[in-house]
């Protein structure tokens, strides 16, 4: 499951960007973000009860939960799906992998986590696709550059999401804990939605499949995976993902929607997936400190083999 998890994420976030750009064209942002929360969390929150889950394991950490889950789907979500009536989903899934680098940048002195030498230069190289494709796109288009930044702004939230998430939240049950993370979401996507939009929807076919793909596959499966690989591994590792989401997205793009790619798109995507490759690829694992700066952290127990996303 852990050796799969990496690539499944990538699938299924990368669909979503698809998924997104045509439920936009028949509801507004906010209102699409929350439906699609109020789907998900309802739907996990069933499957625990029937499961019987026990929810002792939360304890003290419920919290912690609901502020993780709030800053990594309803923050990143509202401003990257505003952005998206305004710009291409390419650039906005561009602009979204720097989260990478600044989650490794932040993560040495919040959690602990050393990256290689080798590590640091695919971060590197990841920034520097992103750079290369997002800052041509903006310099066109003062509308794009304006949702590029709010796009950023959702970024900023995903990784500060990730970092507390990785310092107050691993060890937590995986049902559990997402339901709670997602509960809250909805929660805040709601009072979003009621405060900054006025909510228009047109409900046929195609945006109710689109509701659904992104409710079901994206928020229920893609980031049961993106805390299941937190939990097991390093921020850094984990997040390093979404290197390889703009070309899967892309291609995506390319063949649902009869998207174009460009030349220098194309190189963008390479440098970028180079970047992730460096990463995670076999015996480059993040060296954990003993010691953050707020005391000792709990890791998890060594996994059997190496692979994608694993320590």
């Amino acid at each position: 499951m852990l050796r799969l998890a990496p690539f499944g994420f990538v699938f299924l976030w990368a669909s979503s960007f698809i998924a997104a750009r045509v439920g936009l064209r028949f509801l507004s942002p906010l209102l699409f973000v929350t439906v699609r929360l109020v789907l998900a969390s309802a739907i996990l929150l069933f499957l625990a009860l029937m499961l019987r889950r026990p929810w002792r394991g939360l304890a003290g950490r419920w919290g912690h939960c609901a502020v993780a889950g709030v800053l990594t789907n309803t923050a990143v979500l509202m401003t990257a799906h505003y952005a998206m009536v305004r710009t291409a989903a390419a650039p906005i899934a561009l602009v979204q992998t720097l989260n990478p680098l600044l989650t490794a940048l932040l993560a040495w002195p919040l959690l602990g986590e050393r990256l290689r030498a080798t590590q640091w230069l695919g971060l590197l190289l990841g920034a520097a696709g992103v750079v290369l494709v997002v800052g041509l796109a903006a310099a066109r288009s003062p509308v794009e550059l304006d949702g590029l930044m709010l796009t950023a702004g959702g970024v900023v939230a995903l990784c500060t999401g990730t970092l507390y998430f990785g310092r107050f939240c691993r060890g937590v049950p995986i049902i559990e804990g997402t339901t709670v993370q997602l509960v809250a979401a909805t929660v805040a996507g709601v009072a979003a939605t009621a405060i900054f939009e006025t909510p228009h929807a047109v409900w046929n076919g195609q945006a109710i499949g689109a509701i659904a793909w992104n409710a079901g596959a994206v928020s229920l499966g893609g980031m049961a995976l993106y805390y299941l690989m937190l939990m097991h591994g390093t921020a850094a590792r984990a997040t390093a993902n979404f290197y390889l989401v703009p070309g899967t997205a892309a291609l995506m793009a390319w063949v649902l929607l009869g998207e174009r790619l460009s030349a220098l798109t194309l190189i963008g995507l390479v440098v970028s997936s180079l970047g992730c490759w460096l990463v995670s690829r076999r015996g480059a694992e993040a060296v954990p400190s003993r010691q953050s700066s707020q005391g000792p952290l709990p890791h998890p127990p060594p996994a059997r083999g190496e692979g994608v996303g694993r320590r």
